[in-house]
């Protein structure tokens, strides 16, 4: 993991020099690092930092709440409040994001040889865990259901990421579709949403990151076997990934 303090004098713009603290700091410490913190961190002032946050919210690197500009909600795969998962190393504990971020963790986080990843099913309320490393997929025969496509990922990205949720079959994710009156978005089993994961995230607490573009956004889904309109690529037609 990559935990140097940004100082005043890199030569990196102050955008980025506060985007990396904000990363950082999170990796570090399992929390969102807020404005005074970052202000002394960076040597700007109170305004600057905000400033600089609003440019990164803009460019989706992070998301701010809506409510308190100060606050950060999420800096993907991280977030600072309860979006369905714990992820626990050996000595932090962070909030996942969704099932995609909280298995990219041990990914990205290059001190942690695994973590463990804990949720409930939404649909029945049966606890799960997984210890999720860098060397395979863990094993169990859960699901993945992820609500909203991809290009309406951020209408609402909290809401987004607090639906992309693990269950325990396909059985309970149609259950809890009829019960909430959802129409059914995608599916993917365990060892999909591990080496979807896997590389999506690669490079964000280093210097100089910039997120995929869309034709390279499809062209890693279509890599990892995703399909259909759900993630803007041709339709197979079954809605699933590496389900029988």
């Amino acid at each position: 993991m990559t935990g140097n303090r940004p100082e005043a004098s890199d030569p990196l713009p102050a955008t980025e020099r506060v985007r990396l603290a904000v990363y950082r700091g999170f990796a570090r410490t399992g929390r969102a690092p807020g404005v005074p913190e970052l202000a002394a961190l960076n040597a700007l002032t109170p305004d600057g930092v905000r400033r600089e946050l609003r440019a990164l919210h803009s460019s989706h690197d992070l998301v701010l709440d809506p409510r308190d500009g100060d606050r950060i909600v999420m800096a993907h795969p991280f977030a600072s409040v309860p979006l369905g998962f714990s992820v626990m190393g050996a000595r932090t504990l962070w909030w996942g994001g969704c099932a995609w971020d909280s298995f990219a963790m041990p990914h990205l986080l290059r001190d942690e040889t695994d973590v463990l990843v804990a949720t409930r099913c939404p649909a029945c309320d049966t606890p799960h865990a997984w210890v999720v490393g860098r060397q395979a997929p863990p094993p169990g025969d859960q699901v993945a259901h992820f609500l909203v496509p991809m290009h309406r990922v951020w209408d609402d990205v909290v809401r987004t990421c607090g639906n992309q949720r693990l269950f325990c079959s396909t059985d309970c994710v149609g259950g809890w579709l009829r019960r909430t009156g959802q129409e059914r978005g995608y599916v993917m089993d365990l060892a999909t949403l591990w080496h979807f994961a896997a590389d999506w995230y690669t490079g964000r607490l280093d210097a100089g990151y910039t997120r995929r573009d869309p034709a390279a956004a499809g062209a890693y889904f279509a890599q990892i076997g995703l399909h259909g309109s759900f993630w803007g690529l041709p339709d197979r037609g079954t809605g699933t990934g590496r389900l029988p």
